[in-house]
């Protein structure tokens, strides 16, 4: 089942500004699961097309005037400019999409020995809990089976609204688009199902399906490849989008369409999403 997990820490030395990248923070996760089973951290970072997990970008919490119990802004952070400094709360979320994958690395968080610190380039860090269930100020952490994601879906909501919470990119051909059109963000999302999940979805189509409402911007992210000899460059899109569902369409279109929002909060939508990009969910209406 795909669970979204949010890991809390703290740095005990400065975070650089070129350690918080998505490559880095890739590696950090494959580390950790070295540390449990080497057989399976060399498949994932091996594999090319079956990587059964996402990553956020590393967030750091500033709280400086606002309250300590203020929630999650609506678009996280993908970029640091400065180092994060020591004992600076930050977390991080791992989605893990594939149902065995959780109970494969279920020794990692069990057996967590806050003592013994995690390493982020020169950093040592610190983690302090692990959340799996929602929390007020804390809507990214959560876990669902399939078969819930589908069987609560709603068959009569006809509004879906996303938030994009780091920046969302296509493939389309041979090069990238930013621009999250519906059959490029439920085809996305129908992609990871159909890889990851055992259950078949009765009918899927977004022929019936517009854009409503849009305050979405376009951003950079540049994860620094140029070690090896290519840009690092992507171009994505962040904001929120919502879709209408019009027309005479079935109940089980309806329902297919919300199950796949709903699973966006563990799979993510579009390119680079092992590595903090495409980071998104749907918005409660």
């Amino acid at each position: 089942m795909p669970h979204s997990l949010v890991f809390n820490f703290v740095p005990e030395t400065p975070i650089y500004p070129e350690y918080a990248t998505g490559r880095h923070l890739h590696a950090l996760f494959l580390t950790a699961v070295n540390a449990v089973d080497p057989q399976l951290a060399s498949h994932l970072h091996e594999a090319k097309t079956d990587k059964a997990f996402t990553l956020s970008p590393l967030q750091a919490v500033r709280h400086s005037h606002r309250d300590r119990r203020s929630p999650v802004p609506s678009i996280l952070q993908f970029q640091h400019r400065y180092p994060i400094q020591p004992e600076t709360s930050c977390w991080w979320r791992v989605s893990l999409l594939d149902d065995s994958l959780f109970g494969k690395l279920s020794h990692l968080w069990l057996n967590l020995n806050s003592g013994q610190p995690w390493h982020l380039g020169a950093a040592n860090l610190h983690i302090t809990s692990i959340l799996g269930t929602p929390q007020s100020t804390q809507p990214w952490a959560n876990a669902a089976s399939y078969a819930e994601l589908y069987e609560n879906a709603s068959d009569s909501n006809r509004r879906i609204s996303f938030q994009l919470a780091t920046p969302v990119a296509f493939r389309q051909q041979k090069y990238d688009t930013a621009l999250p059109t519906q059959d490029s963000v439920f085809k996305s999302l129908l992609n990871s199902w159909n890889k990851y999940s055992d259950i078949e979805l009765p009918e899927f189509s977004t022929e019936s399906v517009f854009p409503c409402y849009f305050n979405v911007h376009t951003e950079i992210v540049d994860f620094d490849f140029r070690k090896k000899g290519k840009s690092g460059k992507f171009i994505g899109a962040v904001g929120t989008i919502d879709y209408r569902i019009l027309g005479d369409v079935s109940p089980a279109t309806i329902q297919t369409l919300n199950a796949l929002a709903d699973y966006a909060v563990y799979s993510g939508i579009g390119r680079k999403t092992t590595m903090g990009m495409g980071v998104a969910r749907k918005n409660a209406r």
